[in-house]
């Protein structure tokens, strides 16, 4: 079975949103780090440690933020917010801007995926990931139908 979906195009504040999310959750030890540099109060007494500890991390989201906005700014990341239909099978996901041109994306390139409570993310790496709502599939059966190929290749539980 081929699952072949209605048309949808990611939207830049969509994606760098799920991106610092993601990278907030697989990096979370970093506040730790900026926890560890408070206690710095304990040990000489000043305001100075915990106001250093906040730029810090701030800097550090900033740092991500910065660098998930350039993504949709580049010429080459371009064609991952254009509208585009996904045919879904066992074998690939195919990435198709109209009918001639698509990018295939082959099931062992994907790291994990998560169902969310309105789309499956299939994430690639750190700063890519595919997106897809369910309001993207045709009926429940195509998303049913996913999310089995999704536990077939032990990307959700």
């Amino acid at each position: 079975m081929i699952i072949k979906t209605k048309k949808y195009q990611l939207e830049t504040g969509t994606y760098i949103k799920m991106g610092l999310i993601s990278i907030l959750k697989e990096q979370w030890w970093v506040i730790l780090i900026a926890l560890a540099i408070c206690c710095g109060y304990f040990w000489i007494p000043s305001i100075w440690w915990i106001i250093g500890a906040l730029i810090a991390y701030v800097l550090y989201v900033l740092f991500w933020a910065i660098q998930f906005t350039g993504v949709t700014q580049m010429e080459q990341n371009k064609p991952i917010f254009q509208k585009m239909g996904y045919e879904i099978d066992s074998r690939q996901i195919l990435m198709k801007i109209n009918a001639r041109e698509g990018m295939p994306v082959q099931w062992n390139m994907i790291k994990k995926a998560e169902m969310t409570k309105d789309a499956f993310v299939l994430y690639l790496s750190k700063a890519q990931f595919i997106h897809l709502p369910y309001r993207i599939f045709n009926t429940d059966n195509e998303k049913k139908f996913l999310e089995t190929i999704l536990k077939r290749k032990d990307l959700i539980k």
